[in-house]
């Protein structure tokens, strides 16, 4: 499922796959040079520890040599190494400045490649991209005696709503015997199977809720599953329903429903996103969208943006030029931003990001086919 590790507020997603970035505030928190870690911290491999120990001491050499603070480093050291107890793939970014540590975050994907920079400023893209990927869900697994109901907020790593209900199993079972006994138990046994679907239904409903479900995933027992569309097409819960593999009964069958989740939840976040992009094609037909570095950055500095929209991949990117006094001004010379002496360089996205988080406006990636130019693009607010 979806994964956190932070002492902040879970992600919260304003639109169909629109992603607030007020989280990501305390990040900036410094004037100082920061330092911003990704690293893989999977444990599918029996040496996993020793990977991960080795990723690090690769990525510390690289910040020394970039100048990072001993202090900071030494503050890294004891927080390294993502969340042991999880299952399945996962990431970790970590970023810190002068001994103190900004954020630790795990990813609900291992990064495409280890990286650690030291910049005047964070550089928090690819976190705020695999958030941008996740939503906020439920999953079911449902069988004839119960169901275990998990409720996740964007980008949770604990279900922040769990329940596990197992009712009366006495009659579930059809029994052979006479003709009136049989129809007897049969009755009871249907009677009992509604009787806990009912109550599986009632949970989920409440689960989503509390966390405003965008998708609600249902697995288990095909009877069962049945019996929960009847209380669903009678009540239906918050958000959409997906009906995957796997189950509740033995290990194996709850391994199928976590990889059945996770394809679906990959499936559904495209599908956000196809929403998003297609918008910003019509509003940038519409004159009520910009794209492309410069256009882009400008109406950053006018606090006109409402959702930057960045492609994942940014190597191509060039060198702009940011305030201390105004994080929303940015310039491709330091002598556009008038002589202001805390004016520093740095790459552009980290810049075009810092300046929407702070001036409020909210993120989506811009995933292919669409293109932008320069891989950069903005919703207007007026």
């Amino acid at each position: 499922m979806l994964f956190q590790r932070t002492s902040w507020k879970a992600v919260g997603l304003v639109g169909p796959d629109i992603m607030d970035l007020a989280h990501l505030q305390p990040l900036y928190e410094t004037d100082g040079p920061v330092v911003s870690v990704y690293l893989d911290t999977t444990r599918a491999a029996h040496d996993a520890e020793k990977q991960i120990e080795l990723r690090w001491r690769a990525a510390r050499r690289s910040l020394a040599e970039q100048g990072a603070e001993e202090e900071t480093l030494r503050l890294l050291d004891g927080v390294v190494g993502g969340v042991a107890e999880l299952p399945g793939p996962q990431g970790e970014a970590l970023f810190a400045s002068g001994g103190n540590l900004l954020g630790a975050f795990t990813l609900a994907e291992p990064p495409a490649a280890d990286s650690a920079q030291v910049l005047p400023v964070p550089d928090p893209l690819a976190l705020a991209v695999d958030r941008d990927h996740q939503l906020p869900h439920v999953v079911v697994a449902v069988d004839r005696e119960g169901a275990d109901v998990e409720a996740y907020e964007a980008a949770g790593h604990a279900p922040s709503l769990r329940r596990s209900f197992h009712g009366s199993t006495l009659h579930i079972s059809r029994v052979k015997a006479g003709a009136e006994a049989q129809a007897s138990f049969h009755r009871r046994s249907v009677n009992q199977g509604t009787e806990n679907t009912g109550q599986a239904a009632e949970d989920v409903r409440s689960a989503a809720a509390q966390v405003d479900a965008e998708v609600l995933l249902v697995a288990g027992d095909p009877k069962a599953v049945g019996l929960l569309r009847e209380h669903f097409a009678a009540d239906p819960p918050l958000g959409k329903l997906v009906y995957v593999g796997g189950g509740r009964t033995d290990a194996s069958a709850r391994e199928g429903l976590r990889a059945a989740v996770d394809t679906a939840i990959r499936e559904e976040m495209a599908a956000c996103h196809r929403g998003v992009l297609d918008t910003l094609e019509g509003e940038l037909a519409g004159g009520r969208a910009l794209q492309g570095i410069p256009s882009v950055k400008e109406a950053l500095s006018q606090g006109r943006v409402d959702t930057l929209l960045l492609t994942a991949d940014r190597s191509g990117d060039p060198v702009l030029h940011a305030s201390r006094r105004d994080p929303r001004a940015l310039g491709t010379d330091p002598a556009a931003l008038g002589g202001d002496s805390s004016v520093f360089s740095a790459p552009a996205a980290p810049l075009l990001l810092r300046s929407a988080v702070l001036s409020g406006a909210d993120f989506t990636e811009i995933l292919p086919p669409t293109r932008a130019t320069d891989g950069v693009a903005a919703l207007l607010r007026y």
